[in-house]
């Protein structure tokens, strides 16, 4: 089936414009949905109100219009009692921009550094940051309601591919870099650098926090996945199924499951707590062996997203498409067309998907499912608990089938 689109934001073109350097790297949802933020190319972050854009696809008609989804949530957004009333910003970072990454800060959270009194700045619960990984290295922390610069944090010494915040609102950092190395960033602590991650042998391409924030996740070349106890700053495991390099990772939203996309042509979905492969979606049929999935072909798979719902995984591959998969299903349930694409990530609610290419977003509907009561289930019970200890309740094996992920 073919996705429905939702609308696009194009990226203005001068004469002049050379095609290098417009790339679409990043794609990056606030986490209370308010804001969109993406790289248009030349140095540019464009930073523009979610609801707004909702409002002007509904208002134009843009392609068969929004989906009920996309209503409810510009409602949602309209009625919100936001102190700082969200407005667009362009922000020249002064290098190109390959990461992107929306941060809030939670009060009653508290910080894990000791000098509290000395801070440059405090963050109170209206805070929302946008952090930018730059070609130079360099990480430039931006307000979001204001466009003005906070931090300029400088310890990388190549570019920084990707970012992650700590979704617990204690405005953690992780930073993932081509200098094979990630840096993890205390925000609240004035943008002290508390660890460096080592491991890597190659590039690391990108990181991302499990929903608890207790576990990382940093995919890189040379077919690197890595599992992070971010409590010890220690290695957990090494997962090893790829035969490429690995460019982008992405836990559900229960933190069961985790999927990594990779140039060898599919996604793996893993059980991450016991390192097993629990779902393959394939790019190239048939598949490729493993000699020439290590190769150049036309089916690198560049990006990959969970939506929110835990049931959806969205993936963006070399033969110009955009697929929509379940977790539960082999094959795509809809697909779409997109040239060049580079990043996609799901809306704050996960009724949208939005993705990158050549300076501009394009937005399609997640298709739309009833979840089933075992789903529902796991979701619930595996917000709380990782698979061994699902595996040791006291309950019957009927019931304990129910509620695993199974192969």
């Amino acid at each position: 089936a073919r996705a429905r689109t939702v609308g696009e934001l194009l990226a203005p073109t001068a004469p002049f414009d050379k095609k290098c350097g417009r790339e679409n790297w990043t794609v990056a949802f606030a986490p209370d949905g308010s804001y969109l933020a993406w790289s248009q190319g030349h140095r540019i972050v464009k930073l523009v109100p979610w609801a707004q854009c909702l409002n002007n696809f509904l208002l134009h008609g843009t392609k068969n219009g929004a989906n009920a989804a996309s209503t409810r949530l510009l409602r949602q957004s309209s009625e919100g009692s936001q102190k700082n009333k969200p407005c667009e910003h362009i922000i020249d970072c002064g290098d190109i921009v390959w990461s992107l990454a929306f941060g809030s800060s939670v009060p009653e959270k508290q910080s894990r550094c000791v000098n509290i009194e000395w801070h440059r700045f405090k963050f109170g619960q209206e805070q929302l940051l946008l952090a930018t990984g730059l070609n130079n290295g360099r990480i430039k922390i931006w307000d979001v309601y204001t466009g003005k610069l906070l931090l300029n944090l400088m310890d990388h010494t190549e570019v920084v591919r990707d970012l992650t915040f700590a979704p617990d609102g204690s405005l953690i950092l992780v930073s993932a870099s081509r200098d094979k190395t990630l840096r993890v960033w205390d925000l609240k602590d004035d943008g002290n650098m508390m660890k460096v991650l080592r491991g890597h042998p190659n590039w690391v391409y990108g990181c991302a926090f499990s929903p608890d924030s207790s576990i990382l996740c940093s995919v890189g070349a040379g077919k690197a996945v890595f599992l992070w106890d971010m409590d010890k700053y220690s290695m957990l495991r090494k997962l090893e199924g790829h035969h490429n390099d690995v460019v982008a990772c992405e836990f559900s939203p229960d933190g069961a499951l985790l999927a990594t996309a990779s140039y060898d042509t599919r996604v793996y979905v893993w059980d991450p707590h016991i390192g097993v492969i629990l779902r393959e979606f394939g790019h190239l049929f048939p598949a490729p062996t493993p000699i020439f999935a290590g190769g150049a072909n036309d089916r690198w798979v560049r990006s990959v997203s969970f939506s929110h719902d835990g049931l959806h995984v969205a993936s963006l591959a070399d033969d110009k498409m955009v697929r929509f998969w379940r977790i539960d299903e082999e094959y795509p349930v809809q697909v779409a067309p997109l040239n060049n694409g580079l990043c996609c990530t799901f809306s704050t609610d996960g009724s949208v998907l939005a993705a990158g290419q050549d300076g501009s977003v394009y937005f399609w509907a997640t298709p739309s499912h009833v979840s089933s009561l075992q789903h529902l289930c796991r979701m619930a019970i595996r917000r709380v608990m990782p698979t061994s200890q699902v595996k040791n309740l006291p309950i019957p094996c009927k019931v304990l089938e129910f509620l695993c992920y199974q192969i």
